[in-house]
């Protein structure tokens, strides 16, 4: 089973880059609290709060162009899925095509990460797009 998104953000490659690789980045959309260095090989830490604190491996890093991470400790379902995003510079935009692949069954979990998935990408769009940052604890509600 896999998710899977294709969508522009009205900005540069290299701003979209920071903002899915950078611990600072991915704490202003997607995680409460991270660190790791977009460079194959190297381990991110990943923090959703109490009891969701998951780790992952850089598996591709291709600056301006490509990131996969391969998640090696979260809940059993994500584990051995991998993460990863294409970028391609358009004339003003940036296309993104996003997959997150290797889930093992269509279950609750499985689902409910298509919708919160949609939801942090517009969260990233917005961010990047407007300047607009919402509270970790209020993603899912935007």
């Amino acid at each position: 089973m896999d998710i899977l998104h294709d969508f522009p953000i009205d900005t540069s490659v290299s701003r979209v880059f920071s903002a899915i690789t950078s611990p600072a980045g991915l704490d202003q959309w997607w995680t409460k609290r991270s660190a790791g260095k977009p460079v194959q090989g190297s381990d991110y830490q990943l923090g959703f709060g109490p009891n969701y604190e998951w780790r992952a491996k850089v598996v591709r890093s291709v600056p301006d162009g490509a990131f996969e991470l391969e998640m090696t400790d979260a809940d059993a379902d994500w584990i051995g899925t991998r993460i990863g995003f294409e970028l391609q510079q358009m004339k003003e935009s940036t296309q993104v095509r996003f997959h997150h692949t290797g889930w093992p069954t269509n279950n609750d979990h499985y689902r409910i990460s298509c919708y919160c998935w949609a939801m942090y990408f517009r969260i990233l769009k917005r961010h990047l797009e407007h300047g607009e940052t919402v509270a970790y604890e209020d993603r899912l509600n935007v």
